[in-house]
């Protein structure tokens, strides 16, 4: 582009939506136009606070953006986004990209027919710890993760699945090159009425095997992604950005003449996914380059987690007593 800045807005300035506002402003690049919410009392506390501007239609700031954050419940994602999209407006939209798979095709032919980035909000993907997994990746054959939170209000407009599993799935979908042959999930609701807790084995086309777990209703936080391959044994904790990596090293022996184990740990304390994620936005749409979540990959990981909805749904029709 040839301005300098890159001009943006957020609409949807919640809990999560307060942070793009953030992160917007520490963006020497970017320059924060206004915020928008269906709460004015809210926009007018996050545009005080951060020193920017309300706009109480958004169209009116869609008239004077490049790019926004669409950070609404995902009831709304598609009716907005489409707005977003018509106006010839860059989209960073947070996960999951819509409730079906339908939409989504949408939104992505307006992107693709427009020349406009859409970039789904899978934040794992900018973690340094599952970066740097993604790396040493050699030919994994089971992969296991498991992500739980405590109770809260937030996301529970959608099921687990959704809220939390997405973010494994997609990681996963990503770096395995295969497609999928199999399909096993199980799962109840415990407090919302939608599902709460939800454990799939998948199974690709290559043989690899895939476990997932997720828990909102967990009494800590865990977020864990292990990785069991030829050469190496894989932890990566997302929580603490961290990655720890078993190697058997042939060359070196005990005393028994086994290989011996070498390990390292490697951590992030300083690093900021989110930040990272909304830096990258502004650089797509500067640099005319792709997404590192694209539409299609947003989709993709929507398509598989509806996939383990219906297969939970089916089974506690089989299973009352437990769902």
């Amino acid at each position: 582009m040839s301005q300098e800045k890159l001009r943006v807005g957020v609409i949807g300035v919640g809990h999560l939506g307060e942070y793009h506002v953030q992160k917007y402003k520490a963006i020497p690049t970017a320059e924060l136009v206004g915020v928008v919410d269906t709460d004015l009392e809210r926009a007018n506390e996050i545009a005080r606070r951060y020193g920017t501007r309300v706009f109480r239609e958004r169209s009116d700031l869609l008239d004077m953006v490049d790019g926004v954050s669409l950070v609404v419940p995902t009831e709304m994602h598609f009716d907005v986004a489409k707005d977003i999209l018509a106006k010839g407006v860059h989209l960073l939209i947070e996960k999951p990209i819509t409730y079906k798979a339908e939409p989504a095709d949408t939104l992505i032919r307006m992107a693709r027919e427009k020349d406009l980035a859409l970039q789904v909000g899978l934040i794992e993907r900018f973690n340094p710890a599952v970066v740097k997994m993604e790396s040493i990746l050699n030919q994994p054959v089971f992969i296991e993760s498991h992500r739980m939170n405590q109770f809260t209000t937030r996301g529970i407009d959608v099921d687990v699945v959704l809220d939390l599993m997405i973010h494994d799935l997609d990681i996963i979908l990503h770096v395995v090159p295969s497609e999928i042959k199999e399909v096993h999930a199980v799962g109840m609701s415990v407090i919302t009425g939608k599902t709460d807790v939800a454990n799939v084995r998948i199974i690709f086309e290559n043989g690899m095997v895939a476990n997932l777990t997720a828990s909102r209703v967990s009494n800590k936080t865990l977020r864990k992604i292990r990785v069991f391959q030829p050469d190496a044994y894989i932890s990566v904790n997302c929580a603490k950005r961290e990655i720890s990596v078993i190697r058997l090293d042939s060359e070196l022996r005990g005393s028994d003449d086994y290989p011996q184990l070498t390990s390292e740990k490697i951590k992030y304390p300083d690093s900021d996914p989110l930040a990272d994620e909304i830096s990258s936005f502004v650089n797509v749409v500067m640099n005319g380059s792709s997404p590192v979540v694209t539409g299609q990959d947003g989709r993709r990981a929507l398509e598989v987690a509806l996939g383990i909805i219906d297969q939970i749904k089916r089974g506690c029709n089989n299973f009352k007593a437990i769902c």
